[in-house]
């Protein structure tokens, strides 16, 4: 089966920047879509970013636009997320998830998930 493990949280003051990546391993018989997931403690998941097997970013996070990036290595299976200008809000568990159609879904549907990497946003 195919392993997501992320890295590249922590803590960071309000306005810093973090760099999350996550390395997909396993089984990859064929292209997937790749993004990121957060939730926040009581909270409803949400959809921050995916980019599927062309290389096509989707962003489902309004309040993210301009500040998050997602780019992906495929040389090395890898998928970041650079997030700049970083508020208390944006403080969540975010998790790697992966759609083995290669198309980024419309509903936070995923075949696979991470374990996630806490991104807390405080002063």
């Amino acid at each position: 089966q195919l392993r997501l493990v992320e890295s590249g949280g922590g803590l960071v003051q309000p306005g810093g920047s973090l760099k999350l990546s996550c390395a997909a391993s396993g089984s990859t018989s064929g292209y997937y879509a790749i993004g990121w997931v957060r939730q926040a403690p009581g909270k409803e998941r949400e959809g921050v970013s995916c980019i599927n097997i062309m290389g096509r970013s989707t962003n489902y996070l309004d309040s993210v636009k301009g500040r998050f990036t997602i780019s992906r290595d495929n040389a090395n299976n890898t998928v970041y997320l650079q997030m700049n200008s970083l508020t208390p809000e944006d403080t969540a568990v975010y998790y790697c998830v992966v759609d083995t159609t290669g198309l980024c879904p419309e509903e936070i549907i995923f075949d696979y998930w991470g374990q996630g990497t806490q991104v807390t946003v405080s002063s």
